[in-house]
């Protein structure tokens, strides 16, 4: 008796923790001599984040501040979509940060494509924005999620719903 496992690939940024790294973020910030009346803000609405500081210096250094916390929380960075520095009111600079939910439709394709170049035994497909990859054997599918975390594709995934 054969039983196909598989498991789904995801892109789920826990909103909660990014919450977290944006307080601890602003707490490290307000308390550096850097920063000093910079008024520095993160705020986050949605799926977007917004970065407001006195100049792109200033605001270039608040982003690496964000981007340690959350990497100290398990987020990758790769879940994010940052924006040059762009001007805002009272000559002041914001960043855009759009952080990722579910994987893109052109990223799908692009792994459906790597993982059907290995010919490997296993079936893919989309699934809205995540990707089903089901195998008869759970080597073809650990070898499959090997494949994704050392390939080039640029997003963070999640691999979930293993059976």
């Amino acid at each position: 008796m054969t039983s196909e496992s598989s498991f789904d690939i995801v892109c789920k940024v826990p909103l909660q923790e990014v919450d977290n790294a944006i307080q601890q973020a602003l707490k490290e910030i307000v308390n550096r001599f850097d920063f000093r009346g910079s008024k520095t803000e993160l705020r986050r609405e949605e799926h977007e984040i917004t970065l407001e500081s006195a100049d792109n210096f200033k605001a270039k250094s608040a982003l690496a501040v964000f981007h340690q916390r959350l990497t100290r929380r398990g987020i990758s960075v790769k879940a994010l979509q940052v924006s040059e520095p762009e001007p805002a009111a009272g000559a002041r600079a914001r960043i855009r940060i759009k952080l990722q939910n579910g994987i893109p439709q052109e990223k799908s394709k692009e792994m459906v494509r790597l993982i059907k170049d290995t010919k490997m035994k296993v079936q893919v497909s989309i699934q809205g924005d995540q990707v089903r990859v089901k195998g008869k054997n759970k080597d073809d599918l650990q070898a499959v999620i090997q494949l994704l975390e050392e390939s080039k594709l640029d997003i963070d995934m999640q691999f979930v719903n293993y059976r």
